[in-house]
């Protein structure tokens, strides 16, 4: 019986995939023969070739074909679906920086374009976009390469495959990236042609983002820190509404700065573990780039912050010499808390580059323990000045400091072997505390409205100005060249309202650049979709599940929206509905006015967003949920009535799972309001038997087919009330 059963198997792999038997050897073979009929104009991709060809069945079922161009660090994976379920197209995963060309095997549930990609008819590509760059030596490489040119070479030759393995017409071909991969998307779809019919690029920065919206984040935090637990409270449901309430000038100037900058004020809740995010590898570039700012200008020319310090700053700031005691390593740091433990490919690497240098597996200081104890204040990054040894004269970045210990940021394991007990040091954050106010400095032409706030009646610039603007140059570095909003083929840009990284704001300004180029014809080739409660990360849950959500189903069904636009002329929902206040976008309160594709989500306790009831009292909650019109069925909606789980990080949230998460263990019933699904009624008790302040929140899910099942296209929003029990 087993015999025949294995007999079977081979049998009906054979005849579903003809080439199952050869697919180890096949393309690598034909290699050359392939490549002849690849054409290019890019003769840096002129050589294709071909290194594995293989079946595998994780995630799911696909042909994996790995390769890249010869004489180039450019490499490739591409991942085929059988020939039956294939409908003619592809989608390319532009990464946030050229990384590897696997980066996204390993993923599970809905954040595995693999999967979603191979069961949706479509094959799957993924590239190193041309190799790492060497951040110490960004301009040793052509950006263009990393930005697209290497993405583009792939997608063409995987067409070259695509025929070979299933015959028929060219393939349509979509690319989707986000943050830095947002930026090479858009460079990529605007300066090659009939590469990619199609982009969806996702939270998306402007040309001025890099680094003003860390640099003005970093100042509220600062300043702020005190009271940002008061701000957070103020705008929960059921708050004062006024986040300025109890706040002294400096602090409200602070806030205000910010939020005209476009950072959402909702998003202050996740201030204990946000960090400083892509800024610590943007830090060291900023003081090489612009040295006078820091050791000449900002502590002591007119018009700069340092010159006239106030109180506040001159608290934060430190200046401590000290003598390095010993070094910290990794599981050092990690069992004293000061950091989370390495992944193992991190470990790996930062392991093989110190062994190299002589020493021993495991021993990499991540940290120096000092002769004496630091200040205990609010410290988000600095500098380790080396003031005597064989490494004096150097600077190592710091990224923490805990009683008599420093954490490292990035740095040369060269240099960092240099280092050794006894040497004498100085902490030093005055570089640091500088560049959080450089984006006062760094005024751009008038099509930036947030900036009007550093400028004048006349409209000059208030404050002084430094000799270039450093936001376009990172974002060439990211994307090769500036946006300008000129592309053939269609797009559908994804923002979301909750991004700390990248405000909202800026795919309006992107948006007012295709306007410019198509006018009227602005609405035939491009859609903008605002995501509410979202933040940057493409990932199933990022931060507090209970007030936040994804949106990977809004980017998953933007997707299958856009080849059905371009392989069908299906219209995809119009742009959101939206406005621009003080830096701040701002979305109607129904579905039907809001447009887009997200549901949108009311709850009501005891009839208003506040209630006041006793222990073991029973309170009512309510919930409308209604999605755009002809854009799905709601298909789930679960509770979370008291909070997260005690003891629960929500600096790890990675891999928690929408339907079975215990952040959400209550299902609610559904009622419909009408016969589309597209409307739902959930009415609710719960009786709290504990006195405290609870926000009950309502989780839910709609989906273009009413699919209850899929892991896939699920669009997520949410609502929270607040429950005081006395």
């Amino acid at each position: 019986m087993q015999s025949f059963r294995l007999l079977f198997v081979v049998l009906w792999a054979t005849s579903a995939y003809p080439s199952l038997g050869q697919a180890q050897n096949n393309l690598p073979q034909q290699s050359a023969e392939l490549a002849k009929k690849y054409t290019t104009k890019d003769t840096l991709f002129s050589q294709p070739y071909v290194d594995i060809d293989e079946w595998r069945d994780k995630p799911v079922r696909h042909r994996y074909v790995h390769g890249g161009f010869t004489g180039t660090e450019a490499r490739f994976s591409f991942y085929f679906p059988p020939k039956e379920t294939y409908q003619g197209h592809f989608f390319q995963y532009i990464t946030p920086f050229p990384d590897n060309e696997n980066l996204s095997q390993g993923a599970s549930g809905e954040e595995d374009k693999i999967g979603f990609s191979v069961t949706h008819g479509a094959y799957f590509v993924e590239t190193n976009e041309g190799g790492k760059i060497d951040f110490a030596r960004p301009q040793a490489r052509d950006a263009s390469i990393g930005a697209y040119r290497a993405n583009a070479a792939s997608a063409e030759y995987s067409r070259v495959i695509a025929a070979q393995l299933y015959g028929g017409k060219r393939p349509f071909g979509y690319a989707f990236g986000g943050s830095g991969g947002a930026y090479r998307t858009v460079g990529g779809i605007e300066n090659t042609e009939g590469v990619w019919d199609g982009v969806v690029p996702y939270v998306l920065g402007s040309p001025m983002a890099i680094p003003n919206v860390f640099t003005v984040r970093m100042n509220a935090m600062r300043v702020l820190h005190d009271k940002l637990p008061q701000i957070i409270d103020a705008l929960e449901p059921g708050g004062s509404g006024d986040m300025y309430a109890g706040l002294n000038q400096e602090e409200k100037e602070a806030l205000q700065e910010a939020t005209k900058m476009g950072f959402p004020p909702q998003s202050w809740f996740g201030y204990k573990t946000m960090g400083i995010h892509g800024f610590l590898v943007l830090y060291q570039s900023i003081v090489r780039i612009d040295p006078s700012y820091f050791d000449k200008d900002f502590w002591n020319a007119p018009g700069y912050l340092g010159a006239t310090a106030p109180a506040s700053l001159l608290k934060a700031r430190i200046q401590q010499v000290s003598t390095i005691k010993a070094g910290v390593t990794g599981d050092q740091a990690v069992a004293a808390g000061l950091m989370k433990a390495m992944s193992a490919q991190d470990r790996g690497t930062a392991d093989a580059a110190w062994k190299s240098l002589g020493g021993v597996e495991g021993a990499m200081p991540v940290g120096f323990q000092l002769q004496n104890e630091l200040p205990d204040i609010n410290f988000m990054g600095g500098d380790l000045l080396i003031k005597s040894g064989a490494a004096a004269g150097k600077t190592i970045q710091l990224t923490k400091i805990s009683g008599d210990k420093v954490i490292l940021g990035p740095v040369d394991p060269a240099l960092l072997a240099l280092v050794k007990p006894g040497d004498s040091v100085q902490v030093d954050n005055s570089n640091f505390l500088a560049v959080q106010t450089y984006h006062r400095h760094q005024v751009p032409s008038k099509e930036y409205a947030v900036y009007d706030q550093f400028r004048d009646a006349a409209g000059k610039p208030i404050y002084p100005q430094r000799p270039m603007l450093l936001g376009p140059l990172f974002t060439r570095g990211a994307a090769g060249v500036l946006p300008t909003g000129k592309f053939t083929g269609k797009m559908i840009l994804l923002e979301s309202r909750w991004d700390r990284e990248a405000f909202a704001w800026q795919a309006d300004w992107y948006r007012s650049r295709v306007k410019e180029n198509l006018g009227d014809k602005t609405d035939q080739n491009f859609r903008l979709w605002y995501t509410d409660h979202a933040l940057h990360g493409d990932v199933a849950i990022e931060d507090d599940p209970t007030r936040t959500v994804s949106y990977l189903g809004v980017l998953q069904q933007a997707l299958l929206d856009l080849s059905a636009w371009v392989e069908k002329g299906i219209e995809p929902a119009p742009t959101t509905n939206y406005t621009i206040v003080d830096g701040q976008v701002v979305l109607p309160a129904t579905a039907d006015e809001r447009g887009g594709i997200q549901p949108v989500v009311s709850v009501l306790a005891n009839g208003g967003k506040r209630a006041v009831v006793k222990v073991r009292q029973p309170v009512t909650l309510t919930a409308e949920v209604a999605v755009p019109k002809n854009k799905g069925k709601v298909v789930k909606a679960v509770w979370n009535f008291e909070g997260l789980p005690g003891g629960f990080d929500t600096s790890d949230l990675h891999g928690w799972n929408f339907d079975t998460s215990d952040a959400f263990p209550v299902p609610a019933q559904l009622k419909p309001s009408d016969k589309s699904g597209s409307r739902v009624r959930i009415e609710s008790t719960y009786t709290f038997t504990k006195p405290g302040t609870y926000f009950p929140s309502l989780r839910v899910a709609a989906q273009r087919e009413g699919d209850v099942k899929t892991r896939f296209t699920r669009i997520q929003n949410l609502d929270r009330v607040r429950v005081i029990v006395e």
